[in-house]
């Protein structure tokens, strides 16, 4: 991993690192995206307009501060806890597999903070 990019939401700005995956690639290309936010339990998702398929390493199981897209909403999401579809383990379970594109450099707690419908904005970090 190596693409570094800033998440802010409302108040509340993390860091990133994107990993070496063509989704990934073809995010870091639209930087900056801007657009309003959804929450699904521990879960930011919106739709960035980025188009990638559903990649061979795909999946629905992922770790907290882990950053995913999903091909059928065009969106990229940020897990950090559990969502309606976790299990007991309480690891965050998307809704359907996505591509693992990156994670969050260091903590994540402070996302739960975001609300339905804030502006979210990915950008570039140089």
């Amino acid at each position: 991993m190596g693409k570094r990019i800033l998440i802010t939401a409302g108040d509340v700005s993390v860091e990133a690192l994107l990993n070496d995956s063509p989704c990934a690639s073809a995010i870091w290309d639209a930087l900056p995206i801007e657009c309003a936010s959804n929450t699904w339990g521990n879960e930011i998702y919106f739709n960035i307009g980025v188009n990638c398929p559903l990649a061979d390493d795909a999946s629905d199981e992922l770790e907290v501060g882990e950053l995913g897209y999903w091909p059928p909403g065009r969106a990229f999401c940020i897990f950090f806890g559990p969502t309606p579809m976790s299990e007991p383990d309480g690891k965050p379970r998307a809704a359907g597999d996505v591509n693992h594109i990156g994670r969050i450099a260091g903590d994540a707690s402070s996302l739960r903070f975001v609300v339905d419908g804030v502006t979210v904005r990915l950008s570039a970090i140089d």
